[in-house]
């Protein structure tokens, strides 16, 4: 009698603590520095769900490791709703990258929904001498390993999706790894990259004044914004990429929260401004249920995982 006692108070708590929320200010951990696109993404969505919320939504940048020290701190905070983590893309790719991660990539948050996807583009210098992914594939088929292309880094999506061009393509390209920023547009404009695997944060508005040669978007279909550029399935079947950002808890947050947190998000995606601001980063909203973000994490961490031990890359 005493344990069912004891399983009904535990209960009633939660579901009263899960009534009350929120009374005091909620937070979104970025793993990364102000400014990027993370960031400005997390800024757009905690000054639209704040009114909904009717709390302070803030922003506080945990940067370092590639996102896993603010993951991290997500993963071991207080189950409460009050600690958020705008999770990116990279979050699976460091499941797949690092051996001994401080947290379970999959098991040890809530994932809430995604808030934005978005293609990454391979593209390359507009005066370069390759002119579309076909002509890539030729030219890599003829000079295996001496064609460079560029990412933000061992381990990034950037770098494990050009694996995953070389693996499907049957080809050999030189990966040349970045710290981010601005580095590799730097290079590829400059000749000493031969092409870039990239999101459309950076490449879009080089692509559109042709400072850039898009020669493939990794989305199912070409987009609006950049129809005159395929997308890679066209040529290399099987190469879709939808990168994302989305909203996680820690682990065992309650579920009405969960439920409250994911129905003001598609509200606040539904906001015109707010979509505007995605699009201008070249994605769009795309929210989810809680269990369908879950299973697409898990799905990512898998594949991932497969690709860095057949291409034998080394872990970190």
């Amino acid at each position: 009698m005493r344990f069912f006692s004891f399983v009904f108070l535990a209960v009633f708590a939660a579901s009263a603590s899960a009534q009350a929320y929120p009374d005091r200010p909620v937070r979104i951990v970025v793993g990364f520095p102000p400014g990027g696109s993370s960031d400005t993404v997390a800024r757009v969505v905690a000054q639209h769900l704040s009114p909904l919320l009717g709390q302070p939504v803030v922003v506080e940048n945990k940067p370092g490791a590639g996102g896993v020290i603010g993951s991290d701190a997500v993963a071991k905070a207080p189950p409460d709703g009050y600690t958020l983590l705008l999770a990116t893309a990279g979050h699976s790719t460091a499941a797949a990258m690092i051996q001994k991660l401080p947290f379970d990539a999959v098991k040890d948050f809530a994932w809430i929904t995604t808030v934005t996807t978005y293609p990454f583009a391979i593209a390359t210098a507009a005066d370069s001498q390759i002119q579309s992914l076909p002509d890539l594939i030729q030219k890599a088929k003829a000079a295996p390993g001496k064609l460079t292309y560029s990412s933000a880094g061992v381990g990034t999506s950037h770098h494990l999706l050009g694996e995953w061009l070389s693996s499907l393509a049957g080809i050999e390209l030189n990966h040349i790894p970045f710290k981010g920023g601005t580095s590799p547009l730097t290079e590829v404009l400059a000749g000493r990259v031969d092409v870039m695997v990239e999101t459309m944060t950076l490449v879009l508005p080089h692509i559109k004044s042709g400072k850039l040669r898009g020669l493939a978007v990794t989305s199912p279909e070409a987009k609006d914004y950049l129809a005159d550029v395929p997308p890679a399935a066209k040529t290399v079947p099987g190469l879709v990429f939808q990168s994302w950002l989305g909203i996680a808890a820690p682990a065992d947050t309650p579920a009405p929260i969960v439920q409250r947190l994911n129905s003001d998000l598609r509200k606040t995606l539904s906001v015109p401004e707010v979509q505007n601001r995605l699009a201008g980063l070249g994605g769009g909203a795309a929210p989810v249920a809680p269990d369908e973000m879950r299973r697409q994490v898990e799905a990512e961490v898998e594949r991932w995982k497969k690709l860095v031990e057949s291409r034998g890359i080394q872990r970190n």
